[in-house]
């Protein structure tokens, strides 16, 4: 018996701790589970009420409108449109290549395009939502919204477009936008950007597009299971860009362009305010229409932009170089003249050329004597070559600097880029040879070694039209932030330089002769008008050259230039006139084709016919519609101060000016 009560309790002995530790585990399990709840519950409770939220929420972002843009009158450059864009949200795709697939052959799209988009973006937050097609068409909204069930994460976003109703006028000045690379993120100035996001690529729309940006907002929606917005339940509405006033004056813009086409040639051509520097039109040909960028270029497009031998891309107004040819002939008579080499009547006999250093150098006809006036009247190069037997490189650089040449001229564009006026220490550390005075002479006529922008041209004829003053061109007028025009900070003067009043006399007198008497750019004469003016022929090759390159695929005519100011004495404009290849033609044709613009231009503002009504009657009946302000662009901008009607039709009448070898 007592064997048995003993062998009983050993047997609950040894089940009392099997039983100590299950219900120990159990306790355990049970507090850990206390544990996890209070800390999903309570403690974590804000992270998971999020999670749940976001299945069933979305943040939409709304794009800023950019800015508007407007010309000096108020008229309508660059606006925006709304389009139609299809986005993705990833983290609601489960299988994306299917989606991908499916996309692109409903909507139409090479799954190509559609895969680098989605390659561009793979850094981005997988709930933000990335445009796939922009600017969709009706019909791809509708194949999208067909397919609803099977593309889920996939919707129609209306986002603000640029658009530009003036096309291809201006496009140069005006630029283009486009998606922010992945190298301007990395740069201090997009730092706060995001990507995907529309920035200015090239003109005003680059160098003002921090104006120009406005401050996103967001819309808070509540979505079905396959990603359909029910309800909003928040918004913050976004703020649209600052509106800008240009300096342009559109009627002029359009009628230098209207020139060039009609003459058939392409180049450049600037025309400033002497006065203050402000840029009234600036055009550059062969061009393109900054639309194409505005929705995103298509591969198919941009390859033929990038690829055009005649570079529509290029602004060959701030980007281009070329030879300034007889044109230059205005800094050498300034240059001698400030110099003391030379006085005003000193003269030289031109027999068809002179020889230099043991070489001939031509003229392009014999003129006999002449003087200085004389000299730029018949741009005989016989003078210059003289000039330039008798002057030391560094002094026409000096001069030709001076006058804003072989320097940046400071324009708000971006990529401009610096001319060439040679020096003897440019030479030195350039080429590691001295400078030799034969070499003078070529740049004595404008040409040699001297490299100039048309940019630059226009400055030196806006400097020694205004006395010596280099102002500094600009485009930005005033800015709107939506509490009324504010007259934008004039850019100060690069330099200024003294000039007597003796050589400013006897270079206007002889730029006078140039176009008013029997000078080389007397097709350029206005009656009563009182141009001043300067041709100029820039060879692409010399005549050895061009014998040594036989049969060449390469355009070897020379450029035709002129420069230009008016009125003589109180000049209210000043520019210049580049034609590329088409040095002999312009002098025939560019006169007559530019006043056929000017009538167009002028008979289509009423305005200017009541205060110019003699110039009006010369010009006869031709007419031209131009589109009226309208809508938010209606009374925008009022200038105040506008320039007299006749200061405006002497510029366009100018650019028409004989350009003839010289």
């Amino acid at each position: 018996m007592m064997r048995l009560e003993i062998e009983t309790a050993a047997g609950r002995d040894s089940q009392v701790l099997p039983m100590t530790l299950l219900r120990s585990a159990v306790v355990l399990a049970f507090a850990a589970l206390a544990v996890g709840f209070w800390l999903l519950q309570v403690a974590q409770h804000e992270k998971y009420r999020r999670l749940a939220e976001n299945n069933h929420q979305r943040t939409i972002a709304l794009s800023a409108p950019r800015g508007m843009v407007f010309d000096r009158d108020g008229r309508v450059l660059v606006e925006n449109r709304y389009s139609l864009n299809i986005s993705l949200v990833r983290e609601q795709v489960e299988d994306i290549e299917a989606s991908i697939e499916l996309l692109a052959t409903v909507a139409g799209v090479p799954p190509s395009a559609l895969w680098s988009v989605v390659e561009r973006h793979r850094r981005d937050p997988v709930y933000r939502p990335i445009v796939l097609i922009r600017d969709a068409s009706l019909g791809q909204v509708a194949a999208v919204a067909a397919h609803a069930l099977e593309l889920p994460g996939l919707f129609v976003q209306q986002l603000p477009t640029r658009n530009y109703p003036a096309g291809e006028v201006a496009a140069h000045l005006i630029g283009y936008v486009g998606e922010v690379s992945e190298a301007q993120l990395a740069s201090a100035e997009f730092q706060n950007t995001r990507v995907g996001t529309v920035v200015g690529k090239s003109g005003i729309e680059q160098t003002y597009n921090e104006l120009l940006m406005g401050r996103d907002g967001a819309r808070r929606v509540i979505v079905d299971s396959i990603g359909r917005e029910i309800d909003t339940i928040g918004e913050v509405p976004p703020n649209e860009g600052r509106q800008l006033q240009l300096t342009l004056d559109y009627d002029l813009q359009q009628a230098a362009e209207d020139a060039f086409e009609l003459a058939g040639f392409n180049g450049a051509a600037v025309v400033l305010d002497p006065r203050s520097g402000e840029i009234l039109a600036l055009v550059s040909l062969p061009t393109y229409d900054p639309n194409a960028f505005a929705a995103g270029i298509d591969q198919d497009t941009w390859d033929a932009l990038e690829q055009d031998p005649f570079r529509p891309l290029s602004n060959r107004a701030l980007r281009e170089y070329y030879s300034p040819g007889s044109t230059f002939k205005i800094v050498m008579a300034v240059a001698a003249l400030e110099e003391g080499i030379v006085t005003p009547d000193f003269r030289v006999s031109c027999r068809g050329g002179r020889t230099v250093y043991g070489r001939f150098f031509q003229c392009h006809d014999t003129h006999g004597s002449v003087d200085m006036r004389e000299a730029l009247e018949r741009s005989c190069n016989t003078y210059f070559y003289t000039l330039g037997e008798m002057m030391e490189i560094d002094q026409i650089h000096k001069w030709a600097t001076a006058l804003g040449l072989g320097e940046l001229s400071g324009v708000d564009l971006p990529y401009e880029v610096r001319g060439l006026m040679p020096s003897s220490a440019w030479k030195r550390e350039e080429r590691g040879e001295p400078w030799y005075p034969g070499e003078t002479i070529s740049v004595a006529i404008g040409q040699g070694a001297v490299d100039v922008t048309p940019i630059s041209m226009a400055v030196m004829m806006a400097t020694v039209a205004n006395g010596g003053t280099r102002v500094t061109p600009h485009l930005l007028k005033a800015v709107n932030d939506g509490t009324g025009w504010t007259p934008w900070q004039k850019p100060v003067p690069r330099s200024e330089v003294s000039i007597s009043a003796t050589t400013l006399s006897v270079v206007t007198d002889g730029l006078w002769y140039v176009v008013n008497r029997a000078g080389t750019g007397r097709r350029g004469r206005v009656e009563g008008r009182d141009v001043i003016g300067k041709t100029g022929t820039a060879q692409v090759i010399s005549l050895q050259g061009r014998l040594a390159a036989g049969d060449t695929d390469r355009d070897l005519r020379d450029h035709g230039w002129f420069v230009f100011a008016a009125p003589a004495g109180a000049p209210e404009i000043a520019g210049v006139v580049l034609a590329e290849h088409d040095a002999r033609d312009l002098g025939r044709t560019g006169g007559r084709r530019v006043r056929r613009a000017r009538r167009a231009w002028l008979s289509g503002r009423p305005d200017r016919q009541a205060r110019d009504g003699n110039l009006f009657r010369e010009a006869g009946g031709a007419s031209a519609s131009r589109p009226a302000l309208t809508g938010e662009a209606a009374g925008v901008a009022a200038t105040g101060g506008r320039e007299p009607m006749s200061t405006a039709v002497r510029r366009v009448q100018a650019t028409g000016a004989n350009i003839e070898p010289c």
